[in-house]
């Protein structure tokens, strides 16, 4: 049986509970690791550009009047740039039903550490 792998240092609150939530569950090579830190930070920074949202409204006032908050274009961008992280990955499906996606390249399925 392996030990966890510790986050890395900096990560808030859900970026910690994804590393937890797929360290916890499947044994990553280096370079998987890296893609996960960095999907953890990009979540992280989600919740900060929301924060943003939500305190300072959807749209702000420009030099050409009403324009759309810059935090809310990028939090469309990092939520692109979060599932391209998840998705490469290659986490399979929890339910063993659920629908398959289509997913391309040569890396395998993991497989669930052994208890």
């Amino acid at each position: 049986m392996s030990t966890p792998m510790e986050a890395p240092p900096g990560l808030g609150a859900r970026g910690r509970d994804l590393w937890r939530a797929v360290a916890g569950d499947y044994e990553l090579g280096v370079h998987e690791r890296i893609i996960l830190a960095e999907a953890c930070r990009t979540t992280d920074l989600l919740d900060k550009l929301e924060s943003l949202v939500v305190s300072n409204g959807l749209t702000v006032e420009g030099p050409q009047g009403m324009k759309a908050n810059p935090a809310v274009v990028e939090v469309r961008q990092q939520r692109i740039t979060l599932a391209r992280l998840v998705a490469a990955l290659r986490i399979p499906a929890e339910a063993p039903d659920a629908p398959r996606t289509q997913r391309r390249g040569t890396r395998g399925v993991y497989e669930v550490k052994r208890a």
